[in-house]
């Protein structure tokens, strides 16, 4: 489970993912209030972890957090996602304070200067005194030494998971080049044509001489789009006389697989160089006129072009597996129940 798919919202860089689960629980209770919901996160259990239990409030939050654009739908998540929505954040929460409890059973603490920081970090996400003490009533029972614990917790469980997840899933520059040369086939891309297109399309179910009409279009357009020298000619001309939906795009297909192409645009495009264009080239009932922009060849993409974006996959795919596995390992030795 991707705790970064979990957390996906605006923060302020400085805090960490758990740091900002906590700016996530403020706003989210404020989104729920102002939409009339907060009654439904009354304190009920809705979890047990080796007796510690967790509320609709904490379920609630974490919902936010998976979907804070719940502001955007006056504090409701849609009903087609809910369910999802609130079985992910059910196994966030849980997992989270098994993973909170076993640091505490290793003893793991979080020193007194990283705290601070930390604090007074998080009191700069408020934009007034009363807003940070409208939070402390409504989640720390008005108390700062609650909300210190609330942030101890927090820190405490991203140093554990950094340890135990992250740095587990660091893929070395060795491993990162092996698993390419291994997987040529991931890595390969197939012939393709960049592209415009003008194109003229009669209505549908079109008489013979509706089609006709089209191609007479067709054939008027024709020395236009020839003497068209450069893209931007090209495409404004398509904006002016083009009937098919990439006319708004200046009739830019941008690249497209030769598979995707019809065999007679295929091979009007091979005779072509870059910046030439087709004649007439009539596709069942349309008639098109295409200028090539760019002929790819079959290839590979280089190693160097890739391993940035490949390592970052890779790395995000092997955290989930080692947080998969340490949930596992988590819930085998606890007693978790769901009310």
């Amino acid at each position: 489970m991707d705790r970064t798919i979990f957390i996906s919202f605006v923060i302020a860089a400085a805090l960490s993912p758990a740091m900002a689960q906590l700016v996530a629980s403020h706003a989210s209770t404020q989104s729920a209030v102002q939409a009339g919901t907060a009654a439904q996160a009354a304190g009920k259990p809705v979890a047990r972890v080796n007796g510690t239990v967790l509320t609709d409030r904490d379920l609630l939050r974490e919902e936010y957090a998976i979907f804070p654009y719940a502001r955007q739908h006056g504090g409701q998540i849609p009903k087609e996602m809910e369910p999802g929505i609130r079985n992910g954040a059910l196994q966030m929460i849980i997992f989270e304070e098994l993973v909170y409890q076993d640091a505490q059973r290793r003893k793991l603490s979080v020193a007194a200067s990283k705290l601070r920081k930390a604090e007074a970090d998080f009191r700069t996400q408020f934009s007034s005194p009363q807003q940070y003490q409208d939070f402390l009533k409504s989640e720390c029972n008005g108390s700062e030494q609650v909300m210190r614990r609330k942030i101890e917790r927090s820190l405490l469980i991203d140093q554990f998971l950094k340890a135990e997840v992250d740095q587990r899933a660091v893929i070395s520059p060795a491993d990162l080049k092996a698993y390419y040369d291994k997987n040529p086939k991931a890595f390969a891309y197939g012939e393709s044509f960049v592209i415009q297109t003008i194109s003229f399309i009669p209505p549908e179910k079109a008489t013979a001489q509706q089609v006709q009409e089209a191609r007479k279009r067709a054939e008027a357009a024709l020395p236009q789009a020839k003497a068209a020298k450069t893209y931007e000619d090209f495409g404004v001309l398509a904006e002016k006389i083009s009937e098919d939906d990439y006319r708004v795009m200046m009739g830019d297909h941008k690249a497209v697989d030769r598979g995707r192409l019809a065999p007679q645009v295929v091979d009007a495009l091979l005779k072509l160089q870059p910046g030439q264009v087709t004649g007439i080239i009539q596709v069942e009932q349309i008639f098109t006129i295409v200028r090539l922009n760019k002929h790819i060849a079959a290839g590979k993409v280089k190693f160097e072009d890739v391993k940035d974006r490949l390592k970052n996959q890779l790395e995000k795919n092997k955290q989930n597996e080692v947080r998969s596995a340490l949930g596992k390992k988590l819930r085998q030795a606890a007693r978790v129940e769901v009310l």
